[in-house]
């Protein structure tokens, strides 16, 4: 469904993203790791139109998507929940939801809605509350339910966990693990290199912008150098 090849992208004269390539197709969960600078967030805002690409190809369901808007790539299904979640502070949970429905305009919008809410119960018990006043783990599971009010074909995910008490951190992988049950294609970039290799239907390492091993979760997660780099073992 994604297909990245040669992806380079730069800052000035810093390149932050060095030929990186992966793919991901219908149905994975597919988790990129790697260190904090690494170029993974650089490569999902490349991926999503939010960041110029210096060289490479960016497919989308089989056609080349480079150069295109954030807001034309969210109308094909390719969705992303940022880091830092940005969710609209000064809207309740229930516009927020209904803003992840603006490119809509069927009947079925709070039907989704009422979707969302079975997976985020804790929303729908504070569907009228302004997101600005709740906690980083609720407004990111916000961002996550806004995220599938567009019936996303590939749903990217960019750090989740961070910044989140180790209870929201273990209530987030749940979720994602679920979203992904129901049938969603995910991307999951993540330095919790342990909890995203879990999960993962196959994983990429990301160093200093490029990839360096790639593998099915399980492989990845026993690997040696993986568990030395990024698992503190």
């Amino acid at each position: 469904m994604l297909k990245v090849t040669g992806l380079k992208v730069a800052y000035g004269g810093i390149q932050a993203v060095k030929g990186a390539s992966f793919e991901v197709h219908e149905g994975e969960l597919v988790s990129l790791i790697g260190a904090n600078g690494a170029g993974k967030s650089t490569t999902l805002k490349a991926v999503t139109g939010l960041q110029p690409v210096a060289a490479g190809d960016i497919e989308f369901l089989g056609k080349s998507i480079k150069g295109q808007g954030a807001w034309d790539l969210v109308k094909q299904g390719l969705v992303m929940v940022p880091e830092g979640r940005g969710t609209f502070t000064r809207m309740t949970i229930t516009e927020n939801l209904q803003m992840g429905a603006f490119i809509r305009n069927d009947k079925e919008i709070d039907d989704d809605i009422e979707k969302v809410f079975a997976i985020f119960p804790r929303l729908k018990e504070r569907r009228n509350q302004l997101a600005g006043t709740m906690s980083g783990g609720e407004q990111q599971m916000l961002a996550m339910g806004r995220a599938l009010m567009t019936r996303p074909k590939v749903l990217l995910l960019d750090e989740p966990s961070m910044g989140l008490s180790p209870i929201m951190v273990d209530k987030i992988f749940e979720v994602v693990n679920d979203i992904h049950g129901r049938g969603v294609t995910v991307m999951l970039v993540e330095q919790n290199a342990s909890r995203a290799l879990q999960l993962a239907t196959r994983g990429y390492v990301m160093d200093s912008g490029e990839i360096t091993m790639t593998g099915d979760g399980k492989t990845l997660l026993n690997d040696p150098k993986v568990r030395a780099a990024y698992l503190g073992e």
